[in-house]
This record gives structure tokens, sequence and C-alpha cells, in this order.
């Protein structure tokens, strides 16, 4: 799962074939590098090519989505970044996705910068790895390209694990059905996600798409955030790459929920 995980990161989206007992890179290679002209003539078409527009997708891409920090790395005004934003939204390459304010009961702050939600991870990756190095890919010079990417794809990847934890929660909660269901974030606290169920029951919980076992430390984070959003969850889940520490495993309980990336199995079903 694990593997699958990390190939939908980079493929996802994207109509072609992949056999997942190749290396990642290798494939990246015959099926990226190597088609860069084909393929970016096909993400100007999607995209309308404009240097502002692909600027902007880039800043959210290597970023942390906010739109202003999108727009401060395009260099471009908060005007004219929300209008190349509307564009894109309208040609389905991008969501404008906002704090769960609501769910948290704060009052909803204006000054909290909406986040850029790419429709499929291959444009995302296109832009975080291929768009910004473009003139050495051309030439098949490739060497900028695994420096960045080795540098930042774990990084890269825990955005994909928590939209996959999330939609895992979806089905995992048919019979109290997720109501309201996103992520939550100010100047201080990120939930990675927060869900609402038919029932009223609140889930507040957090993803770790690294190399080590998550300990205790991750569960008591979360209950100190939702003390200080004045919240009580009934429910706290948390979804590890790699499994959990012993004395976290031990606090398994009703309330308490632990997923690894094995877990996620579930949606291939």
């Amino acid at each position: 799962m694990e593997k699958a995980i990390e190939y939908f990161t980079v493929f996802g989206g994207l109509n072609i074939k992949i056999d997942t007992n190749k290396p990642l890179l290798e494939l990246i290679q015959t099926h990226l590098l190597n088609n860069y002209r084909m393929l970016r003539t096909e993400i100007g078409l999607i995209s309308g090519g404009y240097r502002v527009d692909h600027a902007i997708l880039t800043g959210a891409a290597l970023g942390d989505r906010r739109t202003q920090t999108a727009f401060k790395k395009a260099h471009v005004s908060f005007e004219e970044g929300m209008k190349c934003v509307e564009g894109l939204c309208e040609k389905g390459i991008v969501e404008l996705e906002s704090s769960q304010h609501f769910l948290t009961q704060q009052r909803g702050d204006t000054k909290v910068a909406k986040k850029l939600l790419f429709t499929a991870p291959f444009v995302r990756f296109w832009f975080a790895f291929i768009s910004p190095i473009y003139k050495g890919i051309k030439e098949g010079n490739y060497e900028e390209f695994y420096a960045l990417y080795e540098n930042r794809k774990a990084q890269f990847s825990d955005f994909v694990f928590e939209e996959l934890a999330l939609e895992f929660l979806i089905d995992f909660y048919k019979e109290d059905a997720l109501k309201q269901m996103g992520k939550y974030w100010d100047d201080k606290i990120q939930l990675d996600l927060i869900a609402k169920t038919t029932s009223g029951k609140i889930i507040v919980g957090s993803c770790k798409y690294n190399d080590t076992k998550v300990k205790k430390s991750e569960l008591t984070k979360l209950k100190e955030d939702s003390l200080s959003l004045n919240i009580t969850p009934d429910l706290f889940i948390i979804f590890a790459k790699k499994g959990f520490s012993n004395e976290l495993k031990a606090l398994k309980s009703e309330t308490i929920r632990l997923f690894s990336a094995k877990s996620l199995k579930l949606l291939l079903e």
C-alpha cells in the first residue's frame, strides 16, 4: 500500500498504464521526463499556458497551498492572483479549500487564507518538480530534477496521504456517515482532519507520512489543540505510514483509533 500511495502521488490522474514492479524513478524518466515535450503541450492546452498561472500553480505545489503564499512566490498581488485562481478553478485544475472553522465553532477569520487543492496528483507533481526546471529536462539533462525530487519527495507525499485518509473515513464510517469533513488551520493550529458524523460525533485526527513510528506525543498534541479550540472530540484518529509506538498502541480504544498505510487497502475495494 505504501508503494501504491507513492506511485499515485506521481501518476494519479494521468491516463497511462504503470508497471508498479519497476522502480518509481525509472517510470518517471520513461513516462514523464522522456516525454516532456508532448506532456508540456497537453498541460498547456489544459491550463492555457499563461506564465502567471503556472507560477501560482508551482507556488501552491511546492508550498503550504495557501493562496497568499502562492501569490507571494509568483510575485503577484492578491487581486491578480485570485483572478488567475478563478480561471484555474473554471478549468478544473484546482479547487479552493476553506478551513473548517464552523466545525470547531470558531468565528470565521477572513484573514485565514484559503488553500489550493489540485484535482489530479499528476498535475501537482508536474508543477512541483518539472515545470520549475523545464530547461534542463527539455535538453535531456535530468540531474536537477533528481536532486529536487530527492530533497522534497517525503514532504510532497504528505498531502496525498491526508486526502486518501479522508476518503478512507468516508468509506469506514458508512453506518454513521460523515456529514461534514475537511481540515482546520489558523496561524497557530493545524488539524489534518476534522469531521462531524450524522449523529453529531466530532472526529479529530492527524496524518503522518514519515518513516518513523508515531508516538504518544502526537495524541497529546491533538488533545491540546482540541482544548485550545474549545472542542471536545468524541473520537481521535491517527494515520501513520509506519505504524505506532507500543505506548501509543496500548491506548487504542473506541475513542482512539489508529490506522496505518495498510489500512487504506479499503479504498482499493
